[in-house]
C-alpha cells in the first residue's frame, strides 16, 4: 500500500511539471494582450507589470514554473485580468 502510495506522489510530480510549463506561455501572452489595449495604469504600475512580465518570462525559461506562474500572477493582478 505504501508503495502505490509514494508511485501515485512520484507520477504526479512528473505530470504537474510539464503542466505548469504548458500554462506560462499563455499567461504571458494574456498579460501581452492586455498591455497591448493600452490599460490606464499610472508609470508605477505599469513598470511593476512589465518587471513581473519579464520574469515570468525569465524563469519560465529556467524551468522555474511555479515562480514564472507566480509572478504572472502579479502582473495580472495589476491589469485586473482574472483567471
Amino acid at each position: 500500500m505504501l508503495k502505490r502510495i509514494l508511485l501515485a506522489a512520484v507520477a504526479s510530480a512528473f505530470l504537474a511539471g510539464p503542466a505548469l510549463a504548458s500554462s506560462c506561455p499563455r499567461h504571458m501572452k494574456t498579460v501581452d494582450d492586455k498591455l497591448a489595449t493600452n490599460p490606464t495604469l499610472s508609470a508605477a504600475q505599469m513598470s511593476e507589470v512589465k518587471k513581473y512580465r519579464a520574469e515570468g518570462e525569465t524563469q519560465h525559461k529556467a524551468g522555474k514554473h511555479k515562480e514564472s506562474l507566480d509572478a504572472l500572477a502579479k502582473a495580472e493582478g495589476i491589469l485586473g485580468i482574472k483567471m
